[in-house]
């Protein structure tokens, strides 16, 4: 079974954010966001949103030097260790600034 690890699981009256990371089958990276209730208004209908991003197992020596990691440790480790809880905004932010940089498919879900 893979390992998932938990980035984010933030919990208001009203909304909820979610935030995982797992290496698939062959290696890849999958980045898996949930945000559920009102903030999501301006995007959904439903009070639903779901995105992944996938960094190819190629991808992730450049994405563990873009977060800061030794090249031996595991980039699973790195993000338990350096973005989880409110770190995991700062995860966020280093990806939005390495679209055109580090190679990783996008999926979307809005209801």
């Amino acid at each position: 079974m893979a390992r998932r690890v938990v980035l984010r699981e933030e919990r208001t009256e009203r909304d909820r954010r979610n935030l995982w990371a797992q290496l698939d089958q062959v290696g890849a990276l999958v980045i898996e966001g949930q945000d559920l209730g009102s903030a999501t208004a301006v995007i959904s209908s439903d009070g639903e949103y779901e995105w992944s991003y996938t960094f190819a197992r190629s991808a992730i020596p450049s994405l563990r030097a873009a977060l800061g990691a030794d090249e031996n440790e595991g980039i699973l480790d790195l993000l338990v260790r350096k973005y989880t809880g409110a770190q995991s905004y700062e995860l966020e932010r280093i990806m939005r600034e390495t679209e055109t940089t580090i190679p990783r498919e996008l999926w979307t879900w809005r209801g």
